[in-house]
Protein backbone atom coordinates (compact mmCIF):
# COMPACT_ATOMS: atom_id res chain seq x y z
CA UNK A 1 0.00 0.00 0.00
CA UNK A 2 3.00 2.28 0.32
CA UNK A 3 5.33 3.23 -2.48
CA UNK A 4 9.12 3.41 -2.28
CA UNK A 5 8.95 6.74 -0.47
CA UNK A 6 6.61 5.36 2.22
CA UNK A 7 3.58 7.35 1.11
CA UNK A 8 0.22 5.79 0.33
CA UNK A 9 -0.62 5.03 -3.30
CA UNK A 10 -4.24 6.15 -3.89
CA UNK A 11 -4.69 3.89 -6.93
CA UNK A 12 -3.65 0.80 -5.04
CA UNK A 13 -5.58 1.90 -1.93
CA UNK A 14 -8.83 2.08 -3.91
CA UNK A 15 -8.09 -1.08 -5.94
CA UNK A 16 -7.78 -3.02 -2.67
CA UNK A 17 -11.13 -1.74 -1.36
CA UNK A 18 -13.50 -1.32 -4.31
CA UNK A 19 -15.79 -4.16 -5.39
CA UNK A 20 -14.44 -5.80 -8.57
CA UNK A 21 -17.72 -5.20 -10.41
CA UNK A 22 -17.26 -1.45 -9.99
CA UNK A 23 -13.81 -1.26 -11.53
CA UNK A 24 -14.02 -3.47 -14.61
CA UNK A 25 -10.74 -3.63 -16.50
CA UNK A 26 -9.74 -0.02 -15.77
CA UNK A 27 -9.76 1.78 -12.46
CA UNK A 28 -8.46 5.32 -12.77
CA UNK A 29 -7.53 7.49 -9.79
CA UNK A 30 -6.53 11.03 -10.69
CA UNK A 31 -4.78 13.05 -8.00
CA UNK A 32 -3.97 16.71 -7.52
CA UNK A 33 -3.19 18.79 -4.45
CA UNK A 34 -6.89 19.13 -3.52
CA UNK A 35 -8.76 16.08 -4.77
CA UNK A 36 -8.76 12.37 -5.59
CA UNK A 37 -11.02 11.61 -8.56
CA UNK A 38 -11.95 7.92 -8.70
CA UNK A 39 -13.18 6.95 -12.17
CA UNK A 40 -14.93 3.60 -12.11
CA UNK A 41 -15.33 1.36 -15.14
CA UNK A 42 -18.25 -0.93 -14.30
CA UNK A 43 -19.85 -3.24 -16.84
CA UNK A 44 -22.87 -1.06 -17.62
CA UNK A 45 -24.94 -0.63 -20.78
CA UNK A 46 -23.30 2.39 -22.45
CA UNK A 47 -26.46 3.05 -24.47
CA UNK A 48 -28.64 3.72 -21.43
CA UNK A 49 -27.99 7.14 -19.83
CA UNK A 50 -30.18 6.38 -16.80
CA UNK A 51 -27.88 3.50 -15.90
CA UNK A 52 -25.29 5.94 -14.49
CA UNK A 53 -27.90 7.52 -12.22
CA UNK A 54 -29.01 4.07 -11.07
CA UNK A 55 -25.40 2.97 -10.44
CA UNK A 56 -24.75 6.19 -8.54
CA UNK A 57 -27.77 5.66 -6.29
CA UNK A 58 -27.09 1.97 -5.62
CA UNK A 59 -23.43 2.54 -4.72
CA UNK A 60 -23.86 5.82 -2.81
CA UNK A 61 -23.64 4.51 0.77
CA UNK A 62 -20.58 2.36 0.11
CA UNK A 63 -18.87 5.19 -1.85
CA UNK A 64 -19.49 7.62 1.01
CA UNK A 65 -17.87 5.22 3.50
CA UNK A 66 -14.88 4.71 1.21
CA UNK A 67 -14.58 8.46 0.63
CA UNK A 68 -14.51 9.17 4.37
CA UNK A 69 -11.76 6.58 4.89
CA UNK A 70 -9.78 7.90 1.90
CA UNK A 71 -10.14 11.54 2.99
CA UNK A 72 -8.70 10.55 6.37
CA UNK A 73 -5.86 8.58 4.75
CA UNK A 74 -4.91 11.14 2.09
CA UNK A 75 -6.15 14.50 3.40
CA UNK A 76 -7.95 15.23 0.11
CA UNK A 77 -11.57 15.33 -1.00
CA UNK A 78 -12.75 12.27 -2.94
CA UNK A 79 -14.80 12.67 -6.10
CA UNK A 80 -16.43 9.97 -8.22
CA UNK A 81 -17.12 9.31 -11.86
CA UNK A 82 -17.96 6.50 -14.26
CA UNK A 83 -16.50 5.79 -17.68
CA UNK A 84 -18.88 4.28 -20.22
CA UNK A 85 -17.04 3.68 -23.46
CA UNK A 86 -15.50 7.01 -24.45
CA UNK A 87 -17.88 9.03 -22.24
CA UNK A 88 -16.86 10.18 -18.77
CA UNK A 89 -19.74 10.88 -16.36
CA UNK A 90 -18.65 12.79 -13.24
CA UNK A 91 -21.23 12.73 -10.50
CA UNK A 92 -19.38 14.27 -7.61
CA UNK A 93 -16.42 16.58 -8.04
CA UNK A 94 -14.75 19.28 -6.03
CA UNK A 95 -14.97 22.77 -7.41
CA UNK A 96 -11.78 24.41 -6.23
CA UNK A 97 -11.19 28.16 -6.56
CA UNK A 98 -8.02 28.96 -8.44
CA UNK A 99 -6.29 32.22 -7.74
CA UNK A 100 -5.24 33.92 -10.93
CA UNK A 101 -4.53 37.43 -12.06
CA UNK A 102 -5.53 38.20 -15.60
CA UNK A 103 -4.70 41.35 -17.48
CA UNK A 104 -7.19 43.13 -19.69
CA UNK A 105 -6.40 41.19 -22.91
CA UNK A 106 -6.97 37.84 -21.15
CA UNK A 107 -10.17 39.09 -19.51
CA UNK A 108 -11.40 40.27 -22.93
CA UNK A 109 -10.99 36.70 -24.25
CA UNK A 110 -13.11 35.38 -21.39
CA UNK A 111 -15.68 38.14 -21.88
CA UNK A 112 -15.92 37.32 -25.61
CA UNK A 113 -16.77 33.72 -24.68
CA UNK A 114 -19.47 35.00 -22.34
CA UNK A 115 -20.87 37.35 -25.01
CA UNK A 116 -20.92 34.45 -27.50
CA UNK A 117 -22.92 32.30 -25.10
CA UNK A 118 -20.11 29.74 -24.71
CA UNK A 119 -19.81 30.48 -20.98
CA UNK A 120 -21.96 31.99 -18.25
CA UNK A 121 -19.15 33.65 -16.30
CA UNK A 122 -15.44 34.34 -16.43
CA UNK A 123 -14.89 31.33 -14.22
CA UNK A 124 -16.90 29.15 -16.60
CA UNK A 125 -15.05 30.63 -19.59
CA UNK A 126 -11.68 29.91 -18.00
CA UNK A 127 -12.73 26.32 -17.29
CA UNK A 128 -13.84 26.01 -20.94
CA UNK A 129 -10.40 27.20 -22.09
CA UNK A 130 -8.64 24.71 -19.83
CA UNK A 131 -10.83 21.84 -21.11
CA UNK A 132 -10.10 22.91 -24.70
CA UNK A 133 -6.35 22.86 -24.14
CA UNK A 134 -6.62 19.53 -22.31
CA UNK A 135 -8.54 17.98 -25.20
CA UNK A 136 -6.36 19.37 -27.98
CA UNK A 137 -2.98 19.04 -26.30
CA UNK A 138 -3.46 15.78 -24.42
CA UNK A 139 -0.43 14.06 -25.97
CA UNK A 140 1.89 16.95 -25.11
CA UNK A 141 0.45 17.16 -21.59
CA UNK A 142 0.94 13.40 -21.13
CA UNK A 143 4.60 13.74 -22.17
CA UNK A 144 5.03 16.67 -19.79
CA UNK A 145 3.50 14.74 -16.87
CA UNK A 146 5.73 11.75 -17.65
CA UNK A 147 8.79 14.00 -17.65
CA UNK A 148 7.81 15.42 -14.24
CA UNK A 149 7.23 11.88 -12.93
CA UNK A 150 10.75 10.97 -14.06
CA UNK A 151 12.19 14.08 -12.39
CA UNK A 152 10.42 13.15 -9.13
CA UNK A 153 11.87 9.62 -9.30
CA UNK A 154 15.39 10.96 -9.82
CA UNK A 155 14.91 13.52 -7.04
CA UNK A 156 13.72 10.77 -4.66
CA UNK A 157 16.91 8.79 -5.35
CA UNK A 158 19.11 11.76 -4.54
CA UNK A 159 20.68 12.83 -1.25
CA UNK A 160 18.40 13.88 1.59
CA UNK A 161 18.85 17.16 3.39
CA UNK A 162 17.33 17.94 6.74
CA UNK A 163 16.43 21.55 5.83
CA UNK A 164 17.18 22.44 9.44
CA UNK A 165 20.32 24.12 10.64
CA UNK A 166 22.58 21.73 12.50
CA UNK A 167 23.41 22.74 16.09
CA UNK A 168 26.62 24.75 16.23
CA UNK A 169 26.69 25.39 12.49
Amino acid sequence: MSDATGSLDPGRWFAERLPAEWTGPHLEVLVDSDELLVVLDPDLDAGAPAVVDRFRAVTRDQRVELAIDAENAFGKKVSWGVRLGDALHLFTTASVPVMTRLRLPERRVLDALIDAGVARSRSDALAWCVRLVGRNEDQWLAELREAFRHVAEVRDKGPRSTRRAQPGV
